[in-house]
């Protein structure tokens, strides 16, 4: 069967890229398939894990439960995006390292993601505040404990950079 393909355009990471996808190609699999952006992990393919979050005009959303037709003419930010243009970490991507908030890595794509944005939006967080935040990600291996040591890092580091 011939499904009907539709011209996407995205800008992904500052880049206007465009794709041709099926109506049911999922984000996810536009930015790993099509677009050759493998940062982004897909995990449970339910919404459940949070390992594919990206941001989607600049707010969290999974990847693995958006359509790549709805994300036509958006921004998106993936893992890829998140470093400096000069290609220095990010506050968060330093904190998360620092910090040993990573063992494996699955999920640390997500959660990178999913900070940028919480602490964009709060900058000074509440460690109930970090925790709710980071809730609807998971992780198997770390315990969330340096998870949320990096939280608070990543918001330091923002606040003596001047909110960077």
């Amino acid at each position: 069967m011939n499904e009907t393909r539709h011209r996407v355009t995205l800008t992904v990471n500052g880049v206007v890229r465009e794709a041709e996808v099926p109506g049911r190609r999922l984000l996810s699999d536009c930015l790993r398939h099509d677009l050759g952006l493998t940062g982004t992990h897909v995990g449970c393919e339910h919404g459940v894990c949070g390992a594919c979050t990206v941001l989607l005009d600049g707010e969290p959303v999974r990847s693995c439960l958006t359509l790549a037709v709805t994300a036509d003419g958006h921004e998106i930010t993936t893992v890829e995006g998140l470093a400096r243009g000069d290609g220095e970490p990010s506050p968060v991507q330093r904190a998360f390292t620092e910090c040993h908030a990573l063992q494996c890595g699955f999920c640390t794509p997500g959660f990178l993601c999913t900070v940028t944005a919480f602490l964009r939006d709060n900058p000074a967080p509440s460690e109930e505040e970090a925790l709710e935040a980071v809730a609807g990600n998971l992780c198997r291996c770390t315990g969330y404990q340096n998870i949320l040591k990096a939280v608070h890092r990543a918001a330091e580091i923002q606040s003596e950079e001047g909110g960077a």
